[in-house]
């Protein structure tokens, strides 16, 4: 079955059908041969049989026989054989003789065995022999008896009648090829039951099949119609019972969801106005901080950076908001790629040697250069944060199926990333592991990367570089489209 089970469920019910068919007709053929081919030998031998025995006890036999009488007997046995014409041989003694002038007075197909069973039995006895050519015979052997004081006594004279089974073997070869020419239109006829039996079992195996797509392509209401009450119609109403379970988890879900968003940009929206004010004090504040004592001066630089931590955090919450409500547009523009990766560098004062660059002159892109300077901001922010200097950052121009590519490599020094901790790498609030230094950020930014590199329609990959360190390979289109 494992060789059928690349084949499709179609094929292999119509196959199992037939087999059960041919099997059923090639067995109900081999017991109608078998009962037929016994009937038809039966009736031939017990004609023989009785024949041979009347002939036999019908003739006058004057004892002790002679050749010349042995003969005749044999003669008028052969001419009244029944129900084809035999050939007779008698034995007396040593006297032999046969019907068939001419022919050998013994014939092979008289078997020592036969002649021990007819002299056993005074009623005779009768073996069906096969020649080296195929054909059938029956020899009967009947000894000549008389009847003295109830009981019978041997003459001492036995005659065997060979008699050709032709007739009837053709009869049964008629009766197989009848039985193999009727095999194949049988199994043609079977096909029709197979082929509807095998709709009537893969229609709804078919309609669950194309559910199942509905279902996984977010079509949650999709529902099978339940027909009958067999198995199949108890896995519809199964799907069905799982389908409506599954809609109404997921509804609860994209609620939850949907609240938890909504809830995130409300407190958002409204601590930016409360912290903006705060920090424009910290600010002033921090001004006049050398003019206070130690102590008052270190709690204010403490609040000045938590409130800055905050700000940034509340800036991450307010775009991840956006991503998540489709808000978040792309602001197009033709800008050169190596003037905007310097000044992102400049911007950050990351020109003091801790950051490499290898940027190819003359190479223009079509993208949004606010979000193209978060993403590189991040990605350079996080190798020297969580990595380590010197970090290099390497773009080129590149080809895909869909036409010029942009290629950007940033690769830090450090002691690289976990393997348990890579697929995790650009999830929500997930901060690293041990073998970096401790996280101070809000565990948006990578998350925020990917969503304004997928937002320009390319792919940002996280791994770590031959030679050691993190590596995070953007590739986006060199013209985004909106």
């Amino acid at each position: 079955m494992r060789r059928f089970a690349p084949l499709g469920l179609r094929t292999r019910l119509i196959a199992a059908f037939l087999l059960v068919a041919a099997i059923c007709a090639v067995s109900t053929a081999a017991l109608t041969y078998q009962q037929a081919r016994n009937a038809i030998l039966k009736q031939s031998q017990d004609t023989a049989v009785s024949t041979l025995r009347d002939l036999v006890d019908s003739q006058y036999t004057q004892l002790p026989m002679g050749q010349a009488e042995l003969q005749r007997l044999v003669g008028e046995l052969g001419k009244r054989g029944q129900p084809h014409p035999w050939i007779v041989y008698g034995e007396y003694g040593k006297l032999r003789a046969t019907s068939n002038p001419g022919g050998a007075t013994t014939s092979s197909a008289i078997t020592e065995q036969l002649r021990r069973q007819v002299n056993s039995h005074p009623h005779g006895a009768f073996q069906r022999t096969q020649d080296r050519a195929g054909n059938l015979s029956l020899v009967v052997g009947m000894p000549a008896v008389f009847k003295y004081d109830e009981s019978y006594e041997t003459t001492g004279a036995v005659f065997y009648a060979v008699v050709p089974l032709n007739t009837e073997q053709a009869t049964v070869e008629a009766l197989v090829t009848a039985a193999q020419r009727g095999a194949v239109p049988g199994l043609a006829i079977a096909l029709i039951p197979a082929l509807l039996a095998a709709r009537s079992v893969l229609r709804p195996v078919r309609d669950m099949r194309k559910a199942a797509q509905r279902l996984g392509r977010g079509r949650l209401d999709t529902r099978i119609e339940v027909r009958g009450a067999d198995e199949l119609a108890g896995l519809a109403r199964t799907f069905n019972e799982t389908a409506r379970a599954l809609e109404e988890s997921v509804s609860e879900l994209r609620e939850a969801e949907a609240r938890a968003r909504r809830f995130a940009a409300d407190v958002s929206h409204e601590l930016r106005t409360p912290l903006a004010g705060m920090l424009a004090v910290t600010e002033v504040l921090d001004e006049g901080a050398e003019d206070l004592d130690p102590d008052t001066a270190k709690a204010l630089r403490l609040v000045s950076a938590e409130t800055g931590k905050l700000a940034v955090l509340v800036e991450d919450l307010m775009e991840i908001s956006r991503f998540d409500a489709r808000a978040a547009e792309l602001n197009l523009d033709e800008v050169d790629v190596a003037e905007t990766v310097t000044k992102t560098l400049e911007r950050r004062h990351w020109t003091d040697g801790r950051v490499t660059t290898d940027l190819p002159p003359d190479l223009r892109a079509r993208l949004d250069p606010r979000r193209f300077d978060v993403v590189l901001a991040n990605l350079v922010g996080n190798a020297l944060k969580h990595g380590g200097a010197p970090v290099r950052v390497t773009v080129r121009a590149g080809s895909g199926p869909d036409g010029p590519r942009l290629l950007v490599e940033v690769a830090d020094s450090g002691p690289g990333i976990a393997p348990e901790v890579l697929p995790h790498i650009f999830d929500r609030f997930f901060k690293a592991d041990a073998a970096r230094t401790r996280s101070t950020g809000s565990g948006l930014g990578l998350a925020i990367t990917l969503e304004n590199v997928r937002l320009h329609g390319g792919t940002l990959h996280a791994a770590n570089g031959p030679g050691g360190g993190a590596l995070f390979t953007l590739d986006m289109p060199l013209e985004a489209r909106v």
